[in-house]
């Protein structure tokens, strides 16, 4: 399986990528996690941050989470970014209420407003990598936001029929093969097909946004202790065993299924590169325990680079100048990373292709010479 992969903006692999930054939920503690994080001492020699709000709204966070030494740009639109500043591409004009820590329509409108203005930018070519602060779904339903989330929206916008939630830090890496159902609908939601499609996305990614060049894949059960030999569910036997020995033949190194209680608890991921999970909290739960902080959310398997922090709207904090912005800051350099190693990947296939054209050409261009 293999994903059209695009870097966007038109810069050698040692320039800096223009990442943009998506507001989320304003009554939230988006913005403020956003600024924490850009105020990092090496953020500007690394990239060039475009945020897509407001700039009213912008000052407003900005001094409430107390961040006088920021400075951003205002810009109306992200054709002539200042390279070595924050910038702050104005999405909309009117007046804005801010209600922190409540869920409104004007949350929604406005954190559709700056994903749709960044979405568009992304297609142009503007920017390199998109980072997208939190939302919330009330929020954006009232707002009439028909996706359940970020995920669902991004890969209709960039026509991605495949692709899969990838929870990664430097420590573990864990994607999911059915993300945002209730948990009910798992066990008939799980193909032994589906789980060949994110192992073949997470493989992909492995190597090309993470650079491992054989990574090894950890395939976790859905039942409690794996099934425990078909006493405890059968879909082990039925479904994702054979879904692991199918993956092997096809080149990839998956293993399982292991039961996901002990494999966590014992420290067995440790031995892998990655782990694929069955469903969102048997996934997502140990992640956040063992690296909340330092944990992002990836979206594998689509053509265009987009990371989030590991966290939520946290609506009880909003305001009070007390959020963490560690996991932005490591969404900010995760997409660094994976613009650059996509850069390093695409130069390579390319000259790879022009090394085959120029052999087959001498091939053709050949003359036997005889001594007669």
């Amino acid at each position: 399986m293999e994903t059209t992969l695009s870097t966007t903006h038109k810069a050698g692999k040692d320039s800096k990528p223009v990442i943009g930054i998506t507001i989320g939920d304003l009554n939230g503690i988006g913005l403020e996690v956003i600024l924490k994080a850009l105020s990092h001492p090496k953020i500007l020699q690394l990239c060039t941050p475009a945020i897509y709000g407001s700039s009213k709204v912008v000052s407003y966070h900005k001094n409430v989470a107390e961040l006088d030494e920021l400075f951003f740009q205002s810009q109306r639109s992200a054709e002539r970014l200042a390279r070595d500043k924050v910038n702050v591409v104005n999405c909309w004009s009117d007046s804005v209420n801010i209600t922190l820590g409540k869920a409104t329509e004007q949350g929604g409108k406005y954190a559709r407003l700056s994903l749709d203005a960044a979405v568009k930018d992304l297609k142009l070519g503007l920017i390199d990598a998109l980072i997208t602060a939190p939302v919330h779904k009330k929020s954006m339903q009232m707002a009439g936001f028909e996706h359940v989330g970020h995920t669902e929206y991004l890969a209709k916008e960039f026509n991605a029929s495949d692709h899969l939630m990838l929870m990664a830090s430097d420590a573990l890496k864990v994607g999911v093969v059915t993300g945002h159902i209730p948990l009910r609908e798992v066990p008939t939601t799980l193909t032994k097909d589906l789980i060949l499609k994110k192992l073949g996305i997470l493989n992909e990614s492995l190597k090309i946004d993470f650079g491992f060049e054989r990574p090894n894949i950890a395939v976790l059960g859905m039942n409690p202790h794996a099934g425990e030999e078909g006493m405890l569910g059968n879909e082990e036997d039925k479904v994702i065993r054979p879904a692991v020995i199918e993956s092997k033949k096809k080149g990839i190194n998956a293993f399982g299924p292991y039961p996901a209680d002990g494999f966590f608890g014992s420290g067995q991921f440790n031995k892998f590169d990655a782990v694929l999970a069955m469903y969102h909290d048997q996934g997502l739960i140990p992640f956040k325990a063992l690296t909340f902080g330092s944990g992002v959310n990836f979206t594998a398997g689509l053509p265009i680079i987009r990371t989030s922090p590991d966290h939520g709207t946290a609506f009880s904090i909003a305001g009070k100048n007390v959020a963490d912005s560690s996991s932005f800051l490591h969404a900010i350099f995760m997409a660094i990373d994976i613009y650059r190693n996509r850069t390093e990947y695409l130069e390579l296939k390319k000259n790879a292709v022009k090394k085959v054209k120029v052999e087959e050409e001498k091939e053709e261009g050949e003359v036997t010479v005889s001594d007669d």
